[in-house]
């Protein structure tokens, strides 16, 4: 089993568990090829921690399963915007951790 986690990147949590979901059980190489042809900014990050996933384990991604595909909430950044009557409104530019378990696929199937 090995492990990949990227933190902080710069992405809804709500937004990335949807495509995080698609790829949990899949063959690595067949979620990487999935998430290629997915347009939302989250396939693009998922897709590389499977990848670095695969690459820590040293194994081939044609035989390594994909275990988990977990999506936490990181710290939130806080902007604000001014508006009318000299208010301002808050801006929230939430970060997640995307941490991926892969293992290797066993002979038998």
């Amino acid at each position: 089993m090995s492990k990949a986690l990227l933190r902080y990147i710069r992405l809804s949590p709500t937004k990335a568990r949807l495509v995080a979901r698609e790829v949990q059980g899949m063959n690595a190489e067949l979620a990487i090829a999935s998430l290629e042809f997915m347009p939302n900014k989250a396939a693009k990050v998922i897709s590389k921690v499977i990848a670095s996933a695969v690459a820590n384990g040293g194994m081939g991604a044609e035989n390594a399963v994909v275990k988990s595909c977990r999506v936490d909430a990181g710290p939130v950044l806080r902007r604000f915007t001014p508006r009318a009557r000299g208010r301002a409104t808050p801006i929230r530019k939430p970060t997640s951790h995307v941490f991926v378990e892969v293992v290797e696929q066993s002979k038998d199937k």
